[in-house]
């Protein structure tokens, strides 16, 4: 038989949404989307069968046993189409691909409370008028970072076009060639100077730029001076960089407005967290910026937000830019902000922001867990893997600290029996909840660093998953 003429094996829509309800899957996504995924199965069978290939066999009970399994599994891994809880057990604390920072305690229960009703978002409950939403955590960014004022917008990259569409729109910006970032997403920096209606001027070369360089190009169309964090990359060796303070101090001496992306946005110690060198925002504004933008999530370890803080004149035109109401952040990211900013205000940011806490784990409590769950593994799966505790070495990660190492315990599986370790992190990523691991040399390796002590049972129980599928 040909595969054309198998189309007529193919099951209706109604013949497949019968068999999930016989099978008792049709309560694993609702009606609606159950009926799309089925019928872009079926068309993928049908177009298969038309371009000549067997998908399913070549007969007739075969292509629809074959899609009816088909179906059956894609819908059971369906809700992972959607946005679902993910355990990080990559050793990558702030992963952009999962979200960057998971929220505290408090930013949640903050989120949950404002989002059950109506709140004062843009309500000023003190004069009884219409308020403003950014000034909800005005004060305690300002407070943090000494600025005179702040506004918070969607996202670092907005913060950065707002800001050069305020400052510097029709005029020129100059910038070190070597800060000519591009990061996750084929975000590129000269392409948001091309959006913000401002001209890039590149100076110096890639790995060494002098003051000179910024002196010489200024002129009367130069708008704003910019440095910008190297985010996901480093240079090292014949290097050399115009610091914060030395722009600044150009800038105010022609008049000329200085903005500083700092990627991200750090408010607590540095040397602590393992990242010396690294600027916070607090020494941006101390340095003479006239802008600093950073990110909310990050090290900062609250939402996804654009936080942009300086002098009161600058932020009060870039407040004024009608762009500003088309990059605003809602009530549930100003409530997570404001309830992690609240953390860092109260001396508690060390252990109720988690992206602070996973840097700051001392290794000797990540070795305790590491040997008890490989205690534990090693007991259920016996001769079909062998399973260490072992030291590992995590990432910072999310592009706010390029190549910052962090030391980190956790366990490898070397699986035995002719099962693969791909095989294995595949499977557990369709476990509830999904559970995200790194293999080497066929290893798999599960970093403690980025797992919560308490999802240490879940993590188990998706591995031992994983291995009864294979």
């Amino acid at each position: 038989m040909t595969e054309k003429s198998n189309l007529s094996a193919i099951p209706s829509v109604d013949a497949v949404l019968a068999h999930l309800d016989e099978r008792g899957l049709s309560a694993i996504q609702p009606r609606p989307l159950a009926v799309r995924l089925v019928r872009e199965i079926l068309d993928r069978e049908r177009a298969a069968l038309l371009a000549g290939e067997c998908r399913h066999g070549d007969s007739p009970q075969g292509v629809r046993d074959g899609i009816l399994a088909e179906v059956e599994r894609e819908l059971v891994r369906s809700p992972a189409r959607g946005l679902v809880p993910v355990i990080n057990a990559t050793g990558i604390v702030v992963h952009t691909n999962l979200g960057r920072a998971p929220l505290s305690a408090q930013a949640v229960a903050a989120v949950a409370e404002v989002a059950r009703g109506y709140s004062n978002l843009e309500y000023d409950l003190i004069r009884g008028t219409r308020g403003k939403r950014d000034y909800l955590v005005r004060d305690a960014l300002c407070e943090l970072t000494g600025a005179e004022d702040a506004l918070v917008v969607n996202n670092n990259a907005a913060a950065v076009l707002l800001v050069l569409n305020t400052l510097a729109p029709g005029r020129e910006v100059i910038v070190s060639r070597g800060e000519l970032i591009e990061i996750g997403g084929s975000f590129r920096l000269p392409d948001v100077f091309e959006r913000s209606g401002s001209r890039m001027v590149e100076v110096g070369t890639t790995n060494r730029t002098h003051l000179s360089d910024f002196r010489d190009a200024i002129r009367s169309s130069t708008g704003a001076l910019l440095s910008a964090h190297w985010s996901n990359y480093s240079i090292s060796g014949f290097v050399e960089r115009v610091s914060l303070k030395e722009l600044a101090s150009l800038g105010e001496h022609f008049g000329i407005p200085v903005i500083h992306d700092l990627g991200s946005g750090i408010l607590a110690d540095p040397e602590k967290l393992g990242l010396s060198g690294e600027m916070t925002v607090r020494e941006s504004v101390s340095a003479g910026a006239t802008v600093s933008t950073f990110s909310g999530d990050k090290i900062l370890g609250g939402p996804q937000a654009g936080i942009a803080v300086g002098t009161a004149s600058a932020i009060s035109r870039m407040r004024a830019n009608p762009l500003t109401r088309a990059l605003r952040p809602g009530k549930l990211t100003l409530a997570a902000l404001s309830a992690t900013l609240q953390s860092y205000l109260r001396g508690e940011a060390e252990t109720a922001v988690p992206v602070l806490a996973a840097i700051l784990a001392p290794l000797d409590a990540l070795a305790r867990r590491a040997e008890e769950m490989a205690a534990s593994l090693a007991s259920s799966l016996g001769d079909r893997a062998r399973v260490s505790a072992v030291e590992l070495e995590g990432l910072v990660g999310g592009g706010a600290a390029p190549e910052r190492i962090i030391a980190s315990r956790g366990i490898e599986i070397e699986p035995r029996g002719g099962v693969s370790a791909d095989s294995v992190t595949s499977a557990m990523l369709t476990a509830s909840p999904a559970v995200l691991a790194r293999t080497h040399e066929d290893r798999i390796i599960v970093d403690l660093r980025t797992i919560d002590e308490s999802q240490d049972p879940a993590v188990v129980a998706a591995l031992l998953g994983a291995f009864e599928e294979k």
